[in-house]
Protein backbone atom coordinates (compact mmCIF):
# COMPACT_ATOMS: atom_id res chain seq x y z
CA UNK A 1 0.00 0.00 0.00
CA UNK A 2 0.89 3.47 -0.34
CA UNK A 3 1.94 6.13 2.52
CA UNK A 4 -1.23 7.56 2.06
CA UNK A 5 -3.35 4.16 1.91
CA UNK A 6 -4.81 2.03 -1.33
CA UNK A 7 -2.78 -1.02 -2.72
CA UNK A 8 -0.37 -1.10 -4.80
CA UNK A 9 -1.90 -2.36 -8.56
CA UNK A 10 0.77 -5.52 -9.67
CA UNK A 11 2.23 -4.63 -13.09
CA UNK A 12 3.10 -7.16 -15.78
CA UNK A 13 6.21 -7.17 -17.86
CA UNK A 14 7.03 -9.24 -20.63
CA UNK A 15 10.38 -10.98 -20.09
CA UNK A 16 12.19 -13.94 -22.61
CA UNK A 17 8.54 -14.11 -24.21
CA UNK A 18 6.88 -14.81 -20.55
CA UNK A 19 4.19 -12.75 -18.44
CA UNK A 20 5.95 -11.66 -15.20
CA UNK A 21 4.06 -10.24 -12.26
CA UNK A 22 5.76 -7.48 -9.74
CA UNK A 23 3.63 -8.04 -6.70
CA UNK A 24 6.33 -6.83 -4.62
CA UNK A 25 8.75 -4.68 -4.95
CA UNK A 26 12.04 -5.05 -7.26
CA UNK A 27 15.57 -4.17 -7.08
CA UNK A 28 17.96 -3.29 -9.81
CA UNK A 29 22.16 -3.81 -9.09
CA UNK A 30 24.46 -1.11 -11.20
CA UNK A 31 27.52 -2.40 -12.88
CA UNK A 32 28.98 0.65 -14.74
CA UNK A 33 31.70 -0.75 -16.86
CA UNK A 34 33.19 3.64 -17.02
CA UNK A 35 35.92 4.47 -15.35
CA UNK A 36 34.05 7.69 -14.32
CA UNK A 37 30.77 6.86 -13.13
CA UNK A 38 30.05 8.97 -9.76
CA UNK A 39 30.56 6.14 -7.35
CA UNK A 40 33.26 4.39 -7.52
CA UNK A 41 31.88 1.24 -5.63
CA UNK A 42 29.90 0.64 -8.96
CA UNK A 43 32.67 0.03 -11.48
CA UNK A 44 33.81 -2.99 -12.92
CA UNK A 45 36.40 -2.02 -14.98
CA UNK A 46 37.15 -5.82 -16.33
CA UNK A 47 34.88 -8.50 -17.73
CA UNK A 48 36.02 -10.65 -14.92
CA UNK A 49 34.81 -8.17 -12.19
CA UNK A 50 31.14 -7.22 -13.99
CA UNK A 51 30.67 -11.15 -13.95
CA UNK A 52 31.68 -11.20 -10.12
CA UNK A 53 29.61 -8.21 -9.30
CA UNK A 54 26.86 -9.80 -11.15
CA UNK A 55 26.70 -12.71 -8.97
CA UNK A 56 26.90 -11.24 -5.79
CA UNK A 57 24.23 -9.43 -6.73
CA UNK A 58 22.24 -12.68 -7.89
CA UNK A 59 22.88 -14.50 -5.01
CA UNK A 60 21.87 -11.46 -3.15
CA UNK A 61 18.57 -11.12 -4.39
CA UNK A 62 18.34 -9.01 -7.14
CA UNK A 63 15.64 -9.21 -9.87
CA UNK A 64 17.40 -7.37 -12.58
CA UNK A 65 20.86 -6.03 -13.31
CA UNK A 66 21.66 -2.43 -15.30
CA UNK A 67 24.99 -2.10 -16.89
CA UNK A 68 26.15 0.88 -18.33
CA UNK A 69 29.16 2.10 -20.28
CA UNK A 70 28.71 5.50 -20.71
CA UNK A 71 28.74 7.78 -17.33
CA UNK A 72 25.63 10.48 -17.68
CA UNK A 73 26.51 12.34 -14.00
CA UNK A 74 26.08 15.70 -14.50
CA UNK A 75 29.32 17.54 -16.11
CA UNK A 76 30.66 14.02 -17.25
CA UNK A 77 32.15 13.97 -21.24
CA UNK A 78 30.65 10.98 -22.91
CA UNK A 79 32.41 8.48 -24.69
CA UNK A 80 32.38 7.64 -28.65
CA UNK A 81 29.33 5.18 -29.50
CA UNK A 82 32.20 2.88 -30.22
CA UNK A 83 34.15 3.05 -27.07
CA UNK A 84 30.96 2.72 -24.99
CA UNK A 85 30.49 -0.61 -27.29
CA UNK A 86 33.45 -1.64 -26.63
CA UNK A 87 33.22 -1.32 -22.68
CA UNK A 88 30.14 -2.98 -22.75
CA UNK A 89 30.62 -5.75 -24.96
CA UNK A 90 32.81 -8.10 -23.20
CA UNK A 91 31.34 -7.62 -19.75
CA UNK A 92 27.56 -7.94 -21.10
CA UNK A 93 28.73 -10.84 -23.42
CA UNK A 94 30.19 -13.07 -20.30
CA UNK A 95 27.62 -11.78 -17.98
CA UNK A 96 24.61 -13.07 -20.01
CA UNK A 97 26.96 -16.45 -20.94
CA UNK A 98 27.36 -16.78 -16.79
CA UNK A 99 23.38 -16.19 -16.16
CA UNK A 100 21.38 -16.67 -19.52
CA UNK A 101 18.34 -16.27 -17.36
CA UNK A 102 19.14 -13.51 -15.70
CA UNK A 103 17.24 -10.03 -16.55
CA UNK A 104 19.97 -7.73 -17.96
CA UNK A 105 18.81 -4.26 -18.65
CA UNK A 106 21.65 -2.04 -20.91
CA UNK A 107 21.86 1.82 -19.58
CA UNK A 108 22.58 3.62 -22.92
CA UNK A 109 20.73 6.35 -24.90
CA UNK A 110 22.30 5.70 -28.49
CA UNK A 111 20.20 3.65 -30.89
CA UNK A 112 23.15 1.77 -32.12
CA UNK A 113 24.24 0.52 -28.74
CA UNK A 114 20.79 -0.81 -28.04
CA UNK A 115 20.19 -2.67 -30.93
CA UNK A 116 23.82 -4.41 -31.07
CA UNK A 117 23.30 -5.66 -26.99
CA UNK A 118 19.75 -6.67 -27.74
CA UNK A 119 20.60 -8.20 -31.03
CA UNK A 120 23.64 -9.77 -29.80
CA UNK A 121 23.24 -10.55 -25.87
CA UNK A 122 19.56 -10.41 -25.82
CA UNK A 123 19.01 -7.60 -23.27
CA UNK A 124 15.65 -7.85 -21.45
CA UNK A 125 15.46 -3.88 -21.39
CA UNK A 126 17.30 -0.92 -22.54
CA UNK A 127 17.40 1.68 -19.79
CA UNK A 128 17.54 5.18 -21.68
CA UNK A 129 17.96 7.88 -19.03
CA UNK A 130 17.24 10.60 -21.52
CA UNK A 131 14.18 10.02 -22.67
CA UNK A 132 14.39 8.93 -26.59
CA UNK A 133 17.09 11.79 -27.15
CA UNK A 134 18.18 9.87 -29.97
CA UNK A 135 15.71 9.36 -32.47
CA UNK A 136 16.22 6.09 -33.73
CA UNK A 137 15.70 4.51 -30.36
CA UNK A 138 12.30 3.79 -30.24
CA UNK A 139 11.96 2.46 -33.33
CA UNK A 140 15.14 0.08 -32.84
CA UNK A 141 13.41 -0.79 -29.53
CA UNK A 142 10.16 -1.21 -30.46
CA UNK A 143 11.37 -3.34 -33.91
CA UNK A 144 12.93 -6.25 -31.34
CA UNK A 145 10.24 -6.09 -28.88
CA UNK A 146 12.61 -5.32 -26.03
CA UNK A 147 11.61 -3.02 -22.80
CA UNK A 148 12.44 -0.01 -22.81
CA UNK A 149 13.20 2.50 -19.58
CA UNK A 150 11.56 5.79 -20.14
CA UNK A 151 13.42 8.40 -18.00
CA UNK A 152 12.00 11.94 -17.76
CA UNK A 153 15.34 13.89 -18.35
CA UNK A 154 16.81 17.16 -20.56
CA UNK A 155 19.44 18.42 -22.33
CA UNK A 156 22.63 16.39 -21.81
CA UNK A 157 24.93 15.70 -18.90
CA UNK A 158 26.83 19.16 -19.60
CA UNK A 159 23.01 21.21 -19.75
CA UNK A 160 20.76 19.54 -17.34
CA UNK A 161 21.66 21.31 -14.53
CA UNK A 162 20.16 24.34 -16.50
CA UNK A 163 16.89 23.16 -17.31
CA UNK A 164 15.87 22.77 -13.91
CA UNK A 165 12.82 25.59 -14.89
CA UNK A 166 9.02 24.14 -14.61
CA UNK A 167 6.28 26.88 -14.67
CA UNK A 168 3.72 24.71 -13.92
CA UNK A 169 5.77 22.84 -11.10
CA UNK A 170 8.09 20.31 -11.14
CA UNK A 171 5.10 17.39 -10.44
CA UNK A 172 3.18 18.85 -12.88
CA UNK A 173 5.71 19.36 -16.16
CA UNK A 174 7.35 16.32 -15.32
CA UNK A 175 3.70 14.01 -15.98
CA UNK A 176 3.43 16.56 -18.89
CA UNK A 177 6.23 16.04 -20.92
CA UNK A 178 6.48 11.78 -19.76
CA UNK A 179 2.81 11.87 -21.28
CA UNK A 180 4.70 13.21 -24.77
CA UNK A 181 7.05 10.18 -24.23
CA UNK A 182 5.00 7.79 -23.16
CA UNK A 183 2.38 7.92 -26.00
CA UNK A 184 5.58 7.94 -28.75
CA UNK A 185 7.10 4.64 -27.25
CA UNK A 186 3.09 3.15 -27.59
CA UNK A 187 3.14 4.66 -31.19
CA UNK A 188 6.84 2.62 -32.17
CA UNK A 189 4.99 -0.43 -30.87
CA UNK A 190 6.98 -0.62 -27.32
CA UNK A 191 4.60 -2.30 -24.86
CA UNK A 192 7.15 -3.62 -22.20
CA UNK A 193 7.19 0.34 -21.06
CA UNK A 194 8.74 1.24 -17.48
CA UNK A 195 8.67 5.22 -16.74
CA UNK A 196 11.38 6.47 -14.48
CA UNK A 197 10.81 10.20 -13.27
CA UNK A 198 14.65 10.76 -13.60
CA UNK A 199 15.66 12.22 -9.90
CA UNK A 200 18.52 14.31 -10.19
CA UNK A 201 18.45 14.98 -13.82
CA UNK A 202 17.48 18.41 -14.59
CA UNK A 203 15.78 18.48 -11.65
CA UNK A 204 17.20 20.60 -8.32
CA UNK A 205 16.98 18.28 -4.80
CA UNK A 206 14.17 20.48 -3.80
CA UNK A 207 12.54 19.54 -7.13
CA UNK A 208 13.48 15.91 -6.73
CA UNK A 209 12.25 15.92 -3.30
CA UNK A 210 8.74 17.32 -4.52
CA UNK A 211 8.77 14.76 -7.24
CA UNK A 212 9.23 11.98 -4.63
CA UNK A 213 6.14 12.99 -2.61
CA UNK A 214 4.33 12.85 -5.23
CA UNK A 215 5.54 10.12 -7.17
CA UNK A 216 1.72 7.67 -7.12
CA UNK A 217 0.92 10.89 -10.00
CA UNK A 218 3.01 8.96 -12.46
CA UNK A 219 0.85 5.82 -11.94
CA UNK A 220 -1.33 7.42 -14.48
CA UNK A 221 0.43 5.61 -17.51
CA UNK A 222 -0.66 2.20 -16.04
CA UNK A 223 2.96 0.91 -16.31
CA UNK A 224 5.45 0.31 -13.54
CA UNK A 225 7.70 3.08 -11.96
CA UNK A 226 11.67 2.41 -11.51
CA UNK A 227 13.22 5.13 -9.13
CA UNK A 228 17.12 5.45 -9.55
CA UNK A 229 17.82 7.73 -6.19
CA UNK A 230 20.84 5.52 -5.16
CA UNK A 231 23.64 7.94 -3.50
CA UNK A 232 22.29 10.44 -5.59
CA UNK A 233 22.77 14.44 -4.99
CA UNK A 234 19.38 14.47 -3.22
CA UNK A 235 20.30 11.57 -0.42
CA UNK A 236 23.37 13.28 -0.02
CA UNK A 237 22.51 17.11 0.64
CA UNK A 238 19.68 16.21 2.96
CA UNK A 239 22.12 13.87 5.13
CA UNK A 240 24.83 16.32 4.68
CA UNK A 241 27.64 13.56 3.94
CA UNK A 242 29.48 12.79 1.50
CA UNK A 243 28.67 9.77 -1.56
CA UNK A 244 31.03 6.84 0.79
CA UNK A 245 28.25 7.66 3.60
CA UNK A 246 25.27 8.06 1.85
CA UNK A 247 23.74 4.33 1.79
CA UNK A 248 21.68 5.18 4.68
CA UNK A 249 19.65 7.81 2.87
CA UNK A 250 19.45 5.91 0.30
CA UNK A 251 18.02 3.39 1.96
CA UNK A 252 15.42 5.81 3.62
CA UNK A 253 14.68 6.96 0.25
CA UNK A 254 13.98 4.08 -1.78
CA UNK A 255 11.71 3.01 1.15
CA UNK A 256 9.96 6.35 0.89
CA UNK A 257 9.89 5.69 -3.01
CA UNK A 258 8.41 2.18 -2.53
CA UNK A 259 5.36 3.51 -0.22
CA UNK A 260 4.89 6.07 -2.96
CA UNK A 261 4.18 3.42 -5.98
CA UNK A 262 7.52 2.94 -7.34
CA UNK A 263 7.79 -1.14 -8.39
CA UNK A 264 11.60 -0.74 -8.96
CA UNK A 265 14.59 0.43 -7.55
CA UNK A 266 17.86 0.66 -8.77
CA UNK A 267 20.95 0.24 -6.83
CA UNK A 268 24.38 0.55 -6.22
CA UNK A 269 24.31 -1.68 -2.80
CA UNK A 270 22.00 -4.99 -3.75
CA UNK A 271 21.88 -6.73 -0.25
CA UNK A 272 20.71 -3.09 1.46
CA UNK A 273 18.28 -2.68 -1.41
CA UNK A 274 16.59 -6.13 -1.32
CA UNK A 275 16.15 -5.97 2.41
CA UNK A 276 14.26 -2.58 2.40
CA UNK A 277 12.19 -4.24 -0.50
CA UNK A 278 11.18 -6.93 1.43
CA UNK A 279 10.38 -4.83 4.57
CA UNK A 280 8.58 -2.67 2.26
CA UNK A 281 6.79 -5.66 0.50
CA UNK A 282 5.29 -6.19 4.25
CA UNK A 283 3.15 -2.44 3.73
CA UNK A 284 2.03 -3.58 0.17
Amino acid sequence: MSLFGGFIKPEVITVKGKLVTIDRPWVMGIINVTPDSFFAGSRSLTAAEAVKRASAMIEAGADMIDIGGCSTRPGSCPPSAEEELERLSEAVGEIRRAFPEAILSIDTYRASVAAHCIDRFQADFINDVTGGSDPEMMATVGERNAGYILTHSRGNSLTMDSLCDYPGGVVADVTSELAFKVDEARRHGIANLIVDPGFGFAKTSEQSYELLANLDCLRVFDCPILVGISRKRMAREAAECDVADSLVPTVALNAAAMMRGASIIRVHDVREGVLTARTIEKLW
